[in-house]
């Protein structure tokens, strides 16, 4: 690797000398000339891509990549040591006592998170890397004000690290004045301190890869594995990347993002939360057709949602890879043993039709819901890791399903409205404290959730909706409603609920609508002006 230089932006944080020396900045710094051009075009095709479907013309299968589809021999990589068995994955940012918890969770996976469940501080990101390389050496603890003391067990989990998307930014680094991608620094950062750690202790360096568009966002991440593995050394083919199956446009290239990841996949995973904000993100301006109702309304019975999970199995079980199901996010509340008791069964509900379509494993928040997943999963799985078996023949690809969205069944009402409001105004407010994942009635939420309550406000007032009483959906009105909500919100000296409404207001009923509301976010209050220092990185 040849001399470069970094500008840092922030101000240093405790032990951050261990993640940036010269050696890792050098090997971040190489990723992002290599792959910055590339992404901004990809950025800017996605823009032009929501444009065209803004203007009606839907998403298809592509006829340039049907030889792809078509061709029945080609399969991803076999599953990598510690990806055998991927029956329960728990989901969490990788702060100290979380990564504990999840570590201790009894699941099979640990998605660390550096995405929507974490907040892109400076201090964040830092400390993330570091807490992952103590984790790995088994050298983490932590004890709570109250004095409760966290330490690690015996057995824990594959870890698998969420970097994050293509769309942010690291503002506190800079090459050639440009901010590098966030996904380049948190994906290089870890690989270059742990993937040795990682292969000299039976497993390797894992990637759950979000946002992804297309199959050429998905080749450019292929081709930066290549590059880093050759940088370090690393036999090709070490690292294992599941894709979150989570925006709209990648669920008609299942196949075509396996196949450019394929010597480095394991699997895809139904982000389904995101991929609903996805789904109004991108049809907002297109009509009633394209309306959906409450959020809580919307269950993965859903038709459209149906044909994007079932098609999801297909893909993967024909090409030998996992398949991964989405997101159980209720925390368990030991002050309500009758809600708890219907809110498990629903959960129950969930995972049993997840494990009897054909999933491998799938996602929970919280570590009590492990044992129900388990069960759930030990039933149909029995002794097996897996069930790649199950190829689901029965299934037809079918692009017109997936945009089945007019049959979803459900109303818009007041209270879903005012539950959008307040989860919006709530989340951004812990999002900008340095919390991405927020509890919020018996809820763990992040910023995908945060994303569809903003986003389906402003679908409604654009599509001037009708509420199950008859009201239409009108700017003003929902901006009576949040001075009403934000009245009764809990306020507390160091709070940031006037910034979180700044925010909030912004990106639901502006005329404008920003593709996430973290990229303003992020501008406006993370990213923390310092006089720049060059660090010099080592050859």
């Amino acid at each position: 690797m040849t001399s470069q230089e970094i500008t840092i932006t922030a101000p240093p944080i405790d032990r951050q000398e261990e993640i940036l020396t010269p050696e890792a900045l050098a090997f971040i710094s190489a990723l992002h000339r290599a792959s910055y051009g590339r992404r901004q075009e990809l950025l800017k095709a996605r823009q032009d891509r929501r444009q065209q479907i803004g203007n009606g013309v839907d998403p298809r299968f592509l006829r340039e990549t049907s030889e792809i589809r078509e061709d029945p021999n080609w399969r991803v990589a076999p599953p990598a040591p510690g990806l055998e068995d991927r029956r329960v994955e728990i989901t969490g940012p990788v702060d100290r006592k979380m990564t504990i918890n999840a570590l201790n969770s009894g699941a099979k996976v640990w998605l660390a998170d550096m995405e929507d469940s974490s907040t892109p501080s400076w201090q964040n990101v830092i400390q993330g890397q570091l807490n992952l390389i103590d984790a790995l050496e088994r050298r983490i603890d932590f004890t709570s004000p109250e004095g409760k003391e966290y330490t690690l067990g015996e057995s824990t989990p594959t870890i698998v690290v969420r970097p994050r998307g293509w769309h942010l930014p690291e503002k506190h680094l800079l090459v050639d004045n440009q901010p590098l991608a966030g996904g380049v620094v948190d994906f290089g950062l870890y690989f270059f301190h742990n993937a040795q750690r990682l292969i000299d202790q039976g497993k390797g360096p894992y990637f759950y890869l979000p946002k992804i568009e297309n199959h050429l966002e998905a080749r450019l991440w292929n081709d930066l594995f290549i590059l880093a593995q050759d940088l370090l050394g690393i036999p090709q083919g070490t690292i294992r990347a599941t894709v979150l199956i989570e925006t709209i446009t990648a669920a008609f290239e299942m196949e075509e993002i396996l196949y450019e990841l394929r010597d480095h996949a394991s699997g895809l995973n139904a982000g389904r939360w995101d991929y609903l904000f996805s789904v109004i993100k991108n049809f907002r301006t297109r009509g009633p057709r394209f309306v959906l109702p409450d959020r809580n309304q919307i269950t993965m019975t859903a038709p459209f949602m149906r044909a994007y999970t079932e098609q999801l199995v297909r893909a993967c079980h024909r090409r030998g890879a996992m398949a991964i199901g989405g997101m159980a996010a209720f925390i368990p509340s030991r002050r309500d043993p009758e809600a708890n008791a219907i809110a498990l069964e629903k959960v129950r509900a969930d995972k049993t039709r997840e494990a009897e379509d054909g999933f491998d494993g799938s996602w929970v928040a919280h570590p009590d819901l492990v044992p129900v997943a388990l069960e759930v999963f030990d039933r149909v799985l029995g002794e097996r890791p897996n069930q790649l078996d199950k190829q689901r023949a029965d299934v037809t690809p079918d692009d017109k399903a997936l945009l089945n969205i007019s049959s979803t069944q459900g109303n818009i009402t007041e209270t879903g409205i005012r539950n959008n409001i307040e989860v919006g105004i709530r989340y951004i407010e812990s999002w900008l404290r340095g919390n991405g994942a927020a509890a919020i009635n018996n809820l763990m939420e992040d910023a995908a959730t945060a994303e569809i309550s903003r986003s389906q406000l402003w679908q409604w007032i654009y599509a001037e909706a009708i509420t199950d009483q008859g009201e239409v959906v009108t700017e003003e009105w929902v901006r009576e409603l949040t001075n009403q909500e934000f009245e009764r919100l809990p306020r507390h000296q160091d709070d940031r609920f006037d910034d979180a409404r700044e925010i909030f207001e912004e990106v639901a009923l502006g005329e404008a609508f920003p593709t996430f509301l973290t990229v303003p976010a992020y501008a406006r209050f993370l990213h923390e002006a310092n006089e720049p220092s060059l660090a010099r990185s080592a050859a």
